[in-house]
């Protein structure tokens, strides 16, 4: 089960909030990383992944930074009834597979599973953490993602959260309690952008605005 919340930034607020976490001397910074994630979903609609009953994603991400490269598979569902004032659970569970794999996994799950690629998506993710806490800072084509998750195994998940919330001087109430396509797909709407599936950096998007 993972723990977090989020929060939503115009993309000029990364310098303060990089400049903030680098300050507290408990957190370790790993660095920036690039990933582009892919998300797909199920050809039946009776499993259809998006449908509210069920408010999964089924996602394939590549990692990069200089000559490091990860990929891995990750099933993410919500918990809506566990949510509490921003702070959300969800079930996660994840399989990391070779790099070089990458396109012989998307030939597999689109050609003989038949799943639909839905959505891709690219961000810049800063990442500092502790045996604690993770703390990332997410650059999405539209924004500023800062999300504060538990990594504790000893300690109460929402007392952890909270602890970090009250360090970095937020409230519970300005949290976002749902994911980035939800964000996106908000943005879009009220400053009349197409939603695009394929959400890229070159590509006219939507901003987060102060």
């Amino acid at each position: 089960m993972e723990t977090e919340i989020r929060y939503y930034y115009p993309m000029n607020q990364k310098d303060f909030w990089e400049k903030e976490l680098k300050k507290q001397k408990e957190l370790k910074y790993l660095g920036r990383f690039y990933e582009c994630t892919d998300q797909y979903n199920h050809p039946m609609k009776e499993y259809d992944f998006y449908q509210k009953s069920i408010d999964g994603r089924f996602r394939v991400r590549k990692t990069i930074k200089e000559d490091y490269s990860h990929c891995m598979i990750t099933w993410k569902r919500r918990m809506n009834e566990s949510m509490n004032h921003g702070i959300h659970e969800e079930e996660e569970i994840e399989v990391s597979i070779q790099p070089d794999e990458y396109e012989n996994l998307h030939l597999l799950l689109t050609k003989v599973l038949h799943l639909e690629l839905v959505e891709s998506y690219e961000r810049y993710r800063t990442v500092f953490q502790n045996e604690d806490v993770e703390i990332v800072l997410d650059e999405y084509p539209f924004g500023l993602c800062m999300e504060i998750e538990n990594k504790s195994k000893k300690k109460n998940p929402k007392l952890v959260i909270e602890e970090w919330v009250k360090k970095l001087n937020l409230k519970m109430e300005d949290a976002y309690p749902l994911s980035w396509d939800d964000k996106y797909e908000e943005l879009c709407r009220k400053q009349e952008k197409p939603v695009e599936r394929i959400v890229r950096f070159d590509k006219d998007m939507p901003k987060i605005e102060k």
